[in-house]
């Protein structure tokens, strides 16, 4: 609990993401934005609204605690199509989280992983990767690295 305590306020957010993915391209665009966090349930929930001015999409993320196994559930919906139903799971270690899911990318199924580093009271780092392969190998797709404002 209170693992995402740190992401409470406003953040500019410097975004990288791959163009093309699981086809091996190395092309990337980057795109600012802006996030805006909230915590609730005294730090077992999480919710922020993810603002990409030059995108024709935002985001906002979910993310609830299990503490009966210690875990959490993060949830992405996005403007354009509603609420990703596949949570990506699991918890922090050590300073890092690490969670996973299991979905489909533009049918392919895949293995999804988020993972939160770098934390520091003004910046951090989130980055997903994919997996084609049940998670052998992982091509990173997107990453955002956060500047707290204020």
């Amino acid at each position: 609990m209170n693992d995402f305590d740190f992401l409470v306020g406003t953040w500019d957010v410097a975004n990288r993401r791959l163009l093309k993915r699981g086809v091996g391209s190395d092309e990337w665009e980057e795109f600012p934005g802006r996030c805006v966090a909230y915590g609730f349930f005294g730090g077992a929930g999480s919710f922020d609204t993810l603002t990409l001015p030059t995108k024709d999409f935002d985001g906002a993320t979910v993310r609830t605690y299990d503490a009966e196994r210690d875990e959490w559930s993060i949830y992405w919906v996005n403007s354009r199509r509603g609420l990703d139903p596949v949570p990506v799971v699991g918890r922090f270690v050590d300073g890092v989280g690490t969670f996973y899911a299991d979905d489909t990318d533009d049918g392919r199924p895949i293995r999804v992983r988020f993972i939160w580093s770098g934390i520091t009271p003004g910046s951090c780092h989130w980055e997903q990767a994919f997996s084609y392969d049940g998670g052998h190998t992982w091509e990173t797709n997107w990453t955002m690295d956060s500047t707290r404002v204020g």
